[in-house]
């Protein structure tokens, strides 16, 4: 059964919308990941870093709310109780807001890049 977050925007609309939302809320370092040759789970991932544990958590629920208020509804939100990372599931697009150390460590922009044909990642 497919998941699906109700929602009237299209792919591409929902990632610029979330982009600038991520932008207007001060997250850093903001980057998306098209991973729709990698998984049949979502299209694109969209990570942002915020400057603290209150900052990450404040971006990811002003981010929720921005989604409802434009007829989005989240499929689910995780780890907003730690902070460090954040997780909002829009169906076709999952957003990461991370604290810096916990995204370095991660580093879920190098793992989802080694799958992907002729990328730099592949090659090392």
């Amino acid at each position: 059964m497919p998941r699906k977050a109700k929602s009237k925007i299209a792919s591409k609309d929902l990632s610029d919308f979330v982009v600038n939302a991520l932008e207007d809320l001060k997250a850093e370092q903001i980057q998306v990941l098209d991973v729709r040759h990698l998984t049949q789970i979502t299209d694109a991932m969209i990570i942002a870093s915020g400057r603290s544990d209150r900052h990450v958590r404040a971006i990811a629920d002003a981010l929720v709310e921005q989604c409802k208020e434009h007829g989005i509804e989240p499929v689910g939100v995780e780890g907003k109780d730690g902070g460090e990372w954040v997780l909002v599931d829009l169906a076709d697009i999952i957003v990461h807001v991370m604290l810096p150390r916990t995204r370095e460590f991660y580093d879920i922009e190098k793992l989802w890049a080694i799958s992907r044909p002729g990328s730099e990642a592949a090659r090392r």
